[in-house]
């Protein structure tokens, strides 16, 4: 490939950014993951509460429950970015994105199995460069799986509840090109731009994504979904190599 068609950060069109876990970064979380998807840097932890939500029990819903919160630090922007807390509330962004990490967790997980317990999940980005909640929802299934590992060995639920795993991705059209895993370069300047949640199966859990003031054709969405499809195996596939490794560091 010449050099004129490779992307500013000299990627190819179907190129992940450079991906890297980091497993036990927060001691005191049940089970931890910092996940970096290039120079975009998010800390995902798990814990485990032995309870579930009122509404929970008011209703009478058997089994456990998965909720997921997201912030971004001040530092992790460029120019500081105000924390939730001063605002009052969280603004709409957080809100929508913390909405969609608890529901892609969810759709892999027998909440039936996870027993009266609820894994909370939260992600705090570190640092943006595009993408934080693609590499929010990557990290943290990585974190809940190290987390109900725990559960396990400790004779708390007899088996594993995931029955998949989940990651995500973006993919956009940036000058008529269709690229994989943008930057934020890249990201506010697509004309078209998704996030793609997939499991490790292949199955869609999520799919999101809107032209930008402008328009795609089908075969534009299918050259989108098939490029996330690459880059989504290949994020598994990592997911699964570095859960093994840190499996087995606790069991030797």
């Amino acid at each position: 490939m010449s050099a004129s068609t490779l992307r500013h950060d000299q990627r190819q069109a179907d190129q992940l950014r450079p991906i890297q876990f980091e497993i036990g970064v927060a001691p005191n979380a049940t089970g931890s993951a910092l996940v970096s998807f290039g120079q975009t840097r998010v800390i995902c932890s798990a814990m485990i509460e032995p309870k579930v939500p009122g509404w929970m029990r008011q209703q009478g819903v058997k089994g456990g429950w998965l909720t997921a919160e997201y912030s971004m630090l001040p530092y992790s922007t460029l120019d500081r970015k105000s924390r939730d807390s001063s605002r009052g509330k969280l603004d709409g962004r957080s809100v929508e994105i913390q909405r969609l990490i608890g529901r892609s967790l969810r759709a892999v997980l027998d909440l039936d199995k996870l027993g009266e317990n609820t894994l909370w999940i939260d992600c705090d980005v570190l640092q943006a460069d595009g993408g934080t909640r693609t590499a929010s929802i990557t990290g943290a299934y990585v974190a809940a799986r190290l987390a109900v590992q725990k559960l396990i060995d400790a004779k708390r639920i007899p088996e594993n509840p995931f029955r998949d795993s989940v990651a995500a991705v973006s993919v956009g059209i940036v000058k008529g090109r269709p690229l994989l895993d943008l930057d934020y370069l890249e990201d506010k300047d697509a004309e078209v731009d998704f996030n793609v949640v997939m499991t490790g199966s292949g199955q869609f859990v999520e799919i999101q994504g809107a032209g930008e003031e402008a328009t795609f054709t089908h075969e534009q969405l299918q050259s989108l979904l098939t490029l996330a499809t690459t880059g989504l195996k290949t994020l598994s596939a990592q997911q699964q190599t570095t859960l093994a490794r840190a499996l087995l560091t606790t069991t030797s």
